[in-house]
């Protein structure tokens, strides 16, 4: 059934082009042919999803590896590391002012 839609949507492309290089001669009529078997041919796979990967059946953080993602049982692994906080998201050590980016306050 889907190869009978991608043809169909080559065949829709294929009628369009010819439609729309009526006035034309054989020659402008082949290549806009061409055209529209190319955009139906894109259309036509993308919406069958012909060569493409079938999709995951269930994905869940459970699946990922240690080390990927933030769920709570990293959270809990990393806790005193972390000191309590998730990655990248631990404030600063010093309170900002004026003066926190001083060339005698960088060491």
């Amino acid at each position: 059934m889907r190869k009978l839609i991608f043809v169909g949507f080559i065949a829709l492309g294929v009628l369009v082009g010819l439609v729309s290089g009526v006035n034309g001669d054989w020659g402008t009529r082949i290549v806009m042919m061409c055209i529209g078997a190319l955009v139906g041919t894109a259309i036509g796979g993308g919406l069958t999803r012909i060569g493409s990967k079938p999709l995951p059946k269930s994905a869940s953080w459970l699946d990922l590896p240690y080390g990927e993602g933030t769920p709570e049982d990293e959270l809990v692994k990393n806790y005193w590391r972390d000191r309590g906080h998730a990655p990248f998201t631990k404030p600063s050590e010093v309170t900002p002012d004026r003066h926190m980016f001083d060339p005698d306050k960088l060491y």
